[in-house]
């Protein structure tokens, strides 16, 4: 894991969250993160080629480069030998920051986003990050 996570940073500065593997099964964190992350006032784009539909029918989509508008986050539910791919697309798409869910890491594929330019976040879940960034009297 990367000594420094820009955790507070991305919280505050992201608008329009890619989610790479979002899950319709409600019982799945890649359900109910990015709903918990939606009631926040985040705007949530489904990445996930098995899905008809994301959240509340919006569109689902097939890969990251089918998203229609700018995302400032990747958001990536997959294993960690599974994310260089998504890396290589969120730096395709001009993405600000990646971020790897709790138990999710890949040094190799983190690097190449730092050395693109992107914020990295691994190993951390961004409901929990969220629910701390946002406690009263912080």
């Amino acid at each position: 894991m990367n000594d420094y996570q820009p955790i507070e940073k991305i919280l505050a500065e992201t608008k329009t969250i890619a989610v790479v593997g979002q899950s319709s099964n409600a019982a799945k964190a890649g359900h109910y993160v990015p709903a918990y992350l939606k009631e926040q006032g985040y705007r949530i784009f489904a990445v996930n080629p098995y899905l008809s539909e994301g959240l509340d029918g919006d569109t689902a989509y097939g890969s990251l480069a089918d998203v229609p508008r700018p995302v400032d986050l990747v958001l990536i539910f997959q294993r960690s030998e599974n994310v260089p791919p998504f890396v290589d697309q969120a730096i395709d798409i001009g993405a600000k920051a990646v971020w790897m869910q709790l138990g999710i890491t890949n040094a190799v594929a983190a690097q190449k986003a730092l050395a693109a330019g992107l914020d990295v976040v691994q190993d951390a879940c961004m409901l929990v990050e969220h629910k701390a960034w946002v406690k009263p009297g912080r």
